[in-house]
């Protein structure tokens, strides 16, 4: 699906070497998510609207209220 260049990590992913962080790559129609620590132990892939919903419900305030 993706080549090393299509990678990114977020920009809150951690001091240091910054690899405390999942990577994403996107694409028109899905999304593959992996460990940034651990690249080579495989990905996980979503329907990108299914990605995006879960990444915006994250940052619903009503995600975060208990």
């Amino acid at each position: 699906m993706t080549t090393p260049d299509t990678w990114r990590k977020s920009s809150h992913s951690g001091g240091g070497q910054g690899d405390a962080c999942v990577e994403i790559a996107d694409h028109l129609v899905q999304v593959a998510v992996r460990d940034s620590k651990l690249p080579a132990h495989g990905t996980l892939t979503f329907p990108a609207g299914a990605f995006t919903r879960f990444v915006e419900g994250l940052k619903s305030p009503t995600a975060h209220a208990k």
